[in-house]
């Protein structure tokens, strides 16, 4: 799969001119956000996977086959960074969140072993009111036992009242759940296309 680094932006006036339809991966700082995006597109190193969680704290957008663009977004709620860092990088994903027209979707990424988070359901809440779809997912699935799956699932699920069909099982490592994601991804692309006929 063709797949090339655009650019990062750290405002506004960075992000690229394209029309092209726009997927952003979203979710908590060190979830597993860049791992997940080189899992979907095949690839090991396209996106830089940082060790430091807040490593991420541009924007950053990739081509894909020149058909759409995935978006990197940088992590939220890391404890270590200023509460000026902090307020930056808030502000700059909700500015793109907003003024982005060509975004379809947001793969809304939750770490399989934890309960979401007060800014996982800000950030569900506001997806939600701005009609912005997401698609949801819990990774890391690797980290517990084929026994434990189901209950993680489940308690992801009941936290954000939703069915536990909703959560979407992943693995970077591997390669569990990249074709239901990417099933889920199309889905959306299709229906804005058809949305637009």
């Amino acid at each position: 799969m063709k797949a090339e680094f655009i650019t990062s932006a750290a405002d506004t006036g960075g992000f690229p001119e394209t029309s092209l339809p726009e997927i952003a991966f979203i979710g908590r700082s060190n979830v597993g956000k860049s791992s997940m995006i080189n899992a979907l597109l095949g690839r090991k190193k396209l996106v830089k996977v940082g060790n430091t969680p807040g490593k991420t704290k541009l924007i950053n957008f990739f081509n894909i086959e020149d058909k759409y663009i995935f978006v990197d977004l940088p992590g939220y709620g890391y404890a270590k960074t200023s509460k000026a860092e902090r307020k930056k990088w808030g502000r700059l994903i909700e500015n793109y969140l907003k003024a982005r027209k060509q975004l379809k979707a947001c793969v809304l990424i939750i770490d399989i072993r934890r309960i979401p988070s007060g800014d996982d359901f800000l950030m569900i809440e506001w997806l939600s009111e701005n009609e912005i779809p997401i698609i949801l997912t819990a990774t890391k699935k690797d980290k517990v036992s084929r026994n434990e799956l189901d209950k993680h699932i489940s308690k992801i699920a009941e936290a954000l009242s939703v069915t536990a069909d909703a959560v979407l099982p992943f693995s970077a490592t591997r390669k569990d759940g990249v074709e239901m994601v990417w099933n889920n991804i199309t889905y959306v692309l299709k229906g804005e296309k058809e949305k637009e006929l």
